[in-house]
């Protein structure tokens, strides 16, 4: 990381996109589960359309997956969550 002239760290930001299928896979649920939380504009995930594919930005449907208490167990038990031993909030 790069320090700037006023001591703040720079944050180097590249997103990690991901298609349906995988996002489904790594949060533990299913394509449906993905599809439905893109309807909601507000509190989904952040996406972008390519080619007419989904891209869904890693970071944001983590936190989507934390917002409810039964896609949190899910991701931690099926999903990526199932090998972080402990999450940093």
């Amino acid at each position: 990381m790069a320090k700037t002239t006023n001591n703040k760290l720079k944050v180097n930001k590249r997103l990690i996109w991901l298609s349906v299928s995988e996002a489904a896979s790594l949060g533990g649920v299913n394509d449906k589960t993905i599809r439905r939380a893109l309807k909601d504009l507000d509190t989904g995930p952040v996406f972008k359309i390519v080619k007419n594919r989904y891209q869904i930005e890693l970071l944001s449907l983590i936190k989507y997956l934390h917002t409810n208490t039964k896609l949190k167990n899910k991701f931690n038990q099926f999903g990526l969550g199932q090998y972080i031993k402990e999450w940093k909030e």
